[in-house]
């Protein structure tokens, strides 16, 4: 895998997306856990491979021994035994290549849960990304807000010095920079809250971020669409798929232990010991190929206990099937309504900025001709202000939307969003470790 290339800041979408996709730790974590899975793949192949043992038996004998007259001889033996064996099974049941084709489903179903976690990743930057969005601009609005009401007093005051208001409206114009110098905080609270979720997603303090468009351009067009899209794609129904296969190869498996096994074995022997009271060496050389047949006959029941179990894990995982399936069907509709729900909500909140501008802007005239009070202009103002905060929201909401739907539909990531980053591709390890025979080293060097 290329060394990857950190952007130097994430004050854009894309950028923020860039790294998430390559330093995020959850999505990092599990990339490593599909690392593991590629080696059963290994684990299993090593069922039609010989297995290779040496012996080497090293001995040291003290002898004493009584002769007539009272004398006694003592003598040291000194050998060796080294066996070589070799062992290969012929036949298990085909418990060996069902293995292999369970490993390999587990490696399918291993990659969609990572393409799941991928989406989770990238779902969750745009959420962070566009919160940080959201709350600068709920604390510009509030500030800007603040602001108005400081010159609203200010006015106020100087209108009740030249007797035009009453204590009154003075005593309602601090109230209303009271509230709104709360809601500041409150916004300025949020703002950091969500600045450090960024972080924690994305790796780095977001600056001044920019603003981020919906991603409609790869967005299904209709509702039915989006839900066939979804059952098609998604990656949860991908990876539950897969599962019944891992299940299947599971069954037969079970199966294979009622099959007889047939087995080869290979043994070379040399044996030495040396007697030092003789100018002999002793010892013998041994070579022997021996087959072994082994036939279960009855094992008390285990292997019939395991085959029914397997079987309802089968049935269990084609039943977690038809529940992913239903759960991503909702899914689909709900991202769908809630979508095209934003793009309404995100209308009306325009209308709604415009229409509270201008109103505010014809109370403000009215009240310095003496037509509206000091409250009507301080209302008129609150209203401005919620107004664009729901603006605010609304267009969050609206983004976030529609990322929603593209990670439902299982195509929230980095090439669908043409990411300028390398690509981080799990065959490429699952490739690199498959067929090797030896070695304790990762491919990485670890």
């Amino acid at each position: 895998m290329a060394a990857l290339v950190l952007p130097a800041s994430a004050e854009t979408l894309p950028g923020a997306l860039t790294r998430a996709y390559q330093t995020n730790p959850v999505l990092n974590a599990e990339r490593a856990r599909q690392r593991g899975t590629d080696e059963n793949v290994s684990i299993a192949l090593s069922g039609y491979r010989p297995q290779i043992n040496a012996n080497l038996t090293p001995s040291l004998i003290a002898v004493r021994n009584l002769i007539p007259g009272g004398d006694t001889e003592r003598a040291t033996l000194r050998g060796y035994t080294a066996q070589l064996t070799i062992s290969q099974t012929l036949f298990n049941g085909f418990r060996t290549g069902n293995l292999v084709r369970q490993a390999e489903s587990q490696v399918l179903s291993g990659k969609e849960a990572l393409r799941g976690v991928e989406q989770s990743v990238l779902l969750d930057a745009v959420t962070a990304y566009m919160n940080v969005v959201a709350n600068q601009s709920l604390v510009e609005a509030q500030r800007t807000n603040v602001t108005f009401l400081r010159e609203t007093l200010a006015t106020t005051r100087k209108r009740l010095e030249a007797g035009d208001v009453t204590p009154t409206d003075v005593a309602q114009a601090e109230a209303r920079l009271a509230r709104g110098t709360a809601d500041l905080n409150a916004a300025e609270v949020t703002l950091a809250v969500s600045q450090a979720t960024f972080e924690q997603v994305v790796g780095i303090a977001p600056g001044r971020l920019t603003a981020a468009d919906p991603i409609d351009r790869l967005l299904p067009k209709s509702r039915d669409e989006t839900i066939a899209q979804s059952r098609r794609e998604n990656p949860a129904v991908m990876g539950a798929t897969y599962d019944i296969d891992v299940a299947v190869y599971a069954v037969k498996v079970a199966e294979g232990v009622l099959y007889p096994t047939l087995s080869a074995q290979g043994t070379l022997m040399r044996e030495r010991n040396t007697d030092p009271t003789s100018l002999d060496m002793k010892g013998s050389d041994q070579a022997s190929l021996t087959a072994n047949l082994n036939i279960p006959i009855y094992d008390g029941g285990t292997a019939a206990a395991q085959v029914r179990q397997s079987k309802e894990v089968l049935s269990q995982t084609r039943i977690v099937l038809d529940r992913v399936r239903t759960q991503i069907n909702t899914a689909a509709v709900a991202a769908w309504v809630s979508n095209e729900g934003a793009k309404i909500a995100l209308t009306a909140s325009e209308a709604e900025v415009r229409a509270a501008t201008i109103a505010l802007e014809g109370v403000r005239r009215e009240a310095q001709a003496g037509q509206r009070t000091t409250l009507e202009v301080l209302n008129s103002q609150q209203d401005l202000t919620q107004a664009r905060s729901r603006l605010i929201v609304a267009q969050r909401d609206r983004v976030v939307a529609s990322y929603t739907m593209l990670a439902t539909v299982g195509r929230l990531d980095h090439k669908s969003l043409a990411l300028g980053t390398p690509s981080y591709e799990p065959d490429t390890h699952y490739h690199q470790v498959r067929d090797v025979w030896h070695g304790l080293r990762t491919p990485d060097g670890k």
